[in-house]
């Protein structure tokens, strides 16, 4: 039974983790996001989430990474690979809908699993 919890061990934290994963990772992009992933260091993934003033005001910049950490939570089952993925939104997903909002993310993991794998 996959475990939908999302734990601190499941997060990026830390400036230098997100500079790491900039240099080594693989970028994939669609009109709402920028994901660059890596394969993880340890045995499960991880997620950052970058949402700059740029996409909107406060309550918009939440609303996105709560919708983020949501489909992370429920989809990281379906990555392939331990990956540490960095989520960047657009100023494009800044008037998208939840149902619209997951489909770009639902896209956007796909393809990301698409590219770990080795």
């Amino acid at each position: 039974m996959a475990s939908f919890s999302y734990t601190k061990e499941q997060r990026l934290r830390k400036r230098p983790q997100f500079l790491a994963l900039g240099e080594r990772g693989k970028r994939v992009q669609n009109a709402s996001f920028i994901a660059i992933f890596a394969l993880a260091p340890g045995d499960g993934s991880r997620l950052g989430i970058t949402v700059t003033k740029k996409v909107g005001g406060a309550v918009t910049r939440n609303r996105i990474k709560r919708c983020v950490r949501e489909h992370f939570r429920r989809n990281q089952h379906r990555l392939k690979n331990p990956v540490d993925v960095n989520v960047i939104a657009k100023k494009a997903c800044c008037q998208q809908d939840f149902s619209l909002l997951a489909a770009a993310l639902n896209n956007l993991f796909n393809r990301v699993s698409e590219g770990s794998r080795h």
